[in-house]
């Protein structure tokens, strides 16, 4: 098959629930001719506080099921947790391009630091992985990283509460070793937090930039889909497919929220 018959097939993603949508509206924003299929695992999330095997078996899972069902051109791991432990053995598993959050979004951090104190949080998965910790290990750029788990922001997330007393004391405890640090650039290092970018944002002070993995990512998803020759043409019509594994109802009602436009069908797609 060649490059021209990919085009007109969608960009698959996945995430465990709904903070992906970070990833997808910007994906939509910079590329409004390209298909999407969005998969939220609700039925299964968080997946921060899981097994990491346990988590790696879930996105082969939603991979095979997305390339079974629908045939996309390109993968889109927009979960950091899934990232930090799957992404490897996805991109071994599939023949297509698998882009995941953690390299665009630690790219994008130190894009901007100038001190070269940067902090990551994230969930409590993807901060035990290390892969932060690997990556930046990697990099050609001397930075001193402090990372820092927070849980329980997701669940504040999904449950609409971003900006409630209780949210702020939360992030005054958990953003502390990131304070002490001293860093002048923060990475939200799970598709849920830049929900919370106010409240961190408080937390942190106004010399602190926060770096969100979402816009990097959809500019590396736009970079591969040119070099490989298979971005949608300007004049095709991109449609839009969420997809939930829990409640459709309940996905296309905190979805729209989040996302900032309607959902007027969610798909239900339920694990045997």
């Amino acid at each position: 098959m060649t490059s021209s018959d990919r085009r007109d097939h969608p960009i698959a993603m996945f995430d465990s629930g709904f903070g992906g949508l970070t990833v997808a509206r910007a994906v939509m924003d910079l590329l409004p001719s390209e298909s999407l299929v969005y998969f939220g695992d609700t039925d299964r999330y968080p997946y921060g506080s899981r097994p990491a095997g346990q988590v790696r078996d879930f996105a082969i899972e939603i991979t095979d099921w997305l390339v079974d069902a629908h045939d996309p051109k390109l993968l889109v791991v927009a979960c950091n947790t899934a990232s930090a432990v799957a992404l490897d053995h996805l991109r071994s598993r599939v023949d297509m391009p698998v882009v995941g959050v953690l390299e665009p979004g630690l790219h994008s951090l130190m894009k901007v630091t100038k001190t070269g104190r940067i902090g990551v949080i994230g969930t409590v998965g993807t901060i035990a992985s290390g892969a932060y910790q690997t990556a930046a290990g990697k990099s050609d750029i001397d930075v001193e990283l402090t990372c820092a788990a927070c849980p329980g922001f997701v669940e504040f997330v999904e449950r609409g509460d971003t900006e409630s007393d209780q949210v702020k004391v939360l992030a005054q405890r958990l953003l502390a070793p990131i304070r002490d640090a001293a860093v002048d650039s923060l990475l939200l290092g799970c598709t849920h937090y830049p929900f919370l970018a106010r409240a961190i944002g408080e937390v942190m002070g106004p010399d602190v930039v926060l770096v969100s993995s979402a816009d990097e990512t959809a500019f590396e998803i736009a970079r591969l889909l040119d070099d490989l020759d298979i971005k949608a043409t300007a004049e095709a019509r991109g449609s839009r497919e969420f997809v939930s594994s829990g409640d459709s109802a309940s996905f296309a009602e905190i979805g729209a929220r989040l996302l900032g436009l309607p959902m007027n069908h969610v798909r239900s797609h339920k694990w045997n």
